[in-house]
């Protein structure tokens, strides 16, 4: 790797003279409204940010051909004196699984579905058209958002190519919303949604030193979004700050008919806010595993040097565990196949997640406007990828990207003709066991409710948000540092359902405590490894 390429990669985005590298939305719409630059301009910015450093990085798909016609119909707008919202005129980008009714495709990173058209736009692109943003293009994922296989390359899509972490490429970029995690971190968008079933928004935004929000399950609308599970599916954001993230969700969460919705901005705190609050850290399989892992012991000690802080702010941290940890949270790190104490449970996430993809995928390909490759089913999928196992890896052993194949979607087939009780009786016992034996259960104590459990995403420890996932429980996680590989680490905050506002309270004061994100460094240009997970 010559310098010159590495300083193309380091070098800040800038329009019209003005260095918009990490501008908040906030900072980005005051310079809109004094005319320091066009939504088009910022919108070329961002562009010709895409092309400059995509290629190594490949976190964006495509990019919107209307994209500038889109910004200079709202430059009309607002020389016209009509501001939308707070994202009038700035661009983001849209998860791959997201579907939007224009001249981009919606495949899941899957080359099975380029061709398809669906009917109208996801639900939550509506409503950020709506609000003035300039929809840029569509962020590469970890194909069908990790669905497809239980060892796989993070990051890696047929249409995209392997997404790599900006701050260390021969790192994992978490997935599976990686593409919109790193192209926020790397400054080629203002902002991105991503979706999440277990993990999908936390670890990437994690790994990344960005801001994820994943929302209390039905709080954004999955209408027009390719589903995984839909009693855990969510639509979340990726900001570089909690400002923005909150704005985000403030613009993309449903709202009854007659509710009169407090902006979400209006409860972001400082570092002061956190004296008297009390937080809980669960032990036993979360924080106990990841003090006992030598590789990372520096993360431990520093996530521990945050909590003294956090502590020294006046809040009050409390050990506690999940009564139910042993039977829902595996001992050697995440395994969705984990329930009742053992592996290969009939009780377990995965058995609901099989069976709830393989129906609400048929729903959604039913729906579609028009469907170019004739495919009908998960079935289709499947035979697809074996015709085409050199891209798309169907049989074990033919793509680096995808060792065992497709062996997810064989299982999730396996639930076609499954008696419904089986995925009833499992969807029941997840959901005890992560709510009222798990995380409702963790956030008493002596008769009160806590602020919200603090939790690491590194090592085991990421099982917490797993729990999350299966209960439909929010987090929200803020950047800390980075470890010795140069790679993003931060801490999670999760909360019981419908507490929104204790995230944001909580997490904007701890990232006004911390203050740990950091700009990509772009180690290892020229990386070739591809990281996997399993």
């Amino acid at each position: 790797m010559s310098a010159s390429e590495l300083e193309t990669y380091l070098q800040r985005a800038k329009c019209r003279g003005v260095d918009i590298e990490e501008c908040s939305i906030s900072q980005l719409q005051k310079y809109l409204s004094k005319g320091t630059f066009t939504s088009r301009d910022l919108t070329q910015c961002y562009l010709q940010k895409i092309t400059r450093i995509n290629p190594r990085l490949r976190a964006v798909i495509e990019t919107n051909p209307d994209a500038l016609d889109i910004a200079d119909r709202l430059d009309a707008e607002c020389r016209a004196g009509h501001i939308r919202s707070p994202l009038h005129g700035i661009p983001f980008l849209a998860k791959d699984n997201v579907a939007t009714k224009d001249r981009m495709q919606t495949t899941a990173g899957c080359a099975a579905l380029t061709g398809t058209i669906v009917s109208e736009d996801a639900r939550v692109i509506t409503l950020l058209r709506d609000a003035g943003a300039v929809l840029l293009g569509k962020a590469n994922l970890s194909e069908f958002a990790s669905m497809r296989s239980s060892y796989y390359a993070e990051g890696y899509s047929s249409r995209g190519g392997l997404n790599r972490n900006p701050y260390n490429l021969q790192h994992n970029t978490g997935g599976s919303s990686s593409g919109s995690a790193s192209s926020v971190a790397s400054n080629m968008c203002a902002f991105s949604i991503g979706t999440e079933t277990d993990g999908s928004v936390m670890f990437p935004a994690d790994r990344n030193a960005v801001v994820g929000i994943k929302p209390t399950v039905g709080l954004t609308s999955m209408r027009g979004v390719i589903p995984e599970a839909p009693s855990m599916d969510t639509v979340g954001p990726f900001g570089r700050s909690v400002e923005d993230a909150v704005t985000i969700l403030g613009v993309i969460r449903e709202r009854g008919e007659s509710e009169d919705l407090m902006p979400y901005t209006t409860l972001l705190s400082k570092k002061d806010t956190l004296h008297g609050a009390k937080f809980g850290l669960p032990w036993k399989r979360v924080w106990e595993s990841v003090s006992h892992d030598c590789e990372y012991e520096t993360v431990y000690k520093f996530l521990m040097g945050v909590i003294h802080k956090i502590e020294e702010a006046g809040a009050q941290i409390i050990k506690v565990d999940l009564p139910s940890a042993g039977e829902i949270m595996p001992p050697d790190g995440w395994d969705w196949t984990y329930g009742e104490g053992k592996t290969h449970s009939k009780f377990s996430e995965f058995e609901v997640v099989r069976s709830e993809f393989y129906h609400s995928l048929q729903v959604y390909l039913d729906g579609l406007e028009k469907n170019e490759k004739g495919i009908r089913s998960l079935e289709d999928i499947v035979a697809y990828n074996i015709e085409n196992t050199t891209v798309e890896g169907g049989v074990p052993g033919t793509h680096r990207a995808w060792p065992l194949g497709q062996d997810n979607f064989h299982k999730a087939i396996e639930t076609k003709d499954q008696p419904k009780e089986i995925y009833i009786r499992a969807l029941e016992y997840v959901r005890r066991k992560s709510r009222e034996e798990g995380i409702d259960a963790a956030l008493q104590h002596e008769g009160k409710q806590l602020d919200g459990l603090l939790v690491p995403l590194q090592a085991e420890g990421g099982v917490a948000c797993s729990v999350a996932a299966k209960a439909g429980y929010r987090m929200i996680t803020v950047p800390v540092d980075i470890d010795k590989h140069g790679v993003p680490f931060g801490i999670a905050i999760i909360q019981t359902a419908c507490k929104e506002d204790l995230l944001i309270k909580y997490g904007s004061a701890i990232e006004d405590l911390v203050r740990g994100r950091t700009l990509p460094r772009f180690l290892n240009l020229e990386a070739k490894n591809y990281p996997y997970v399993g």
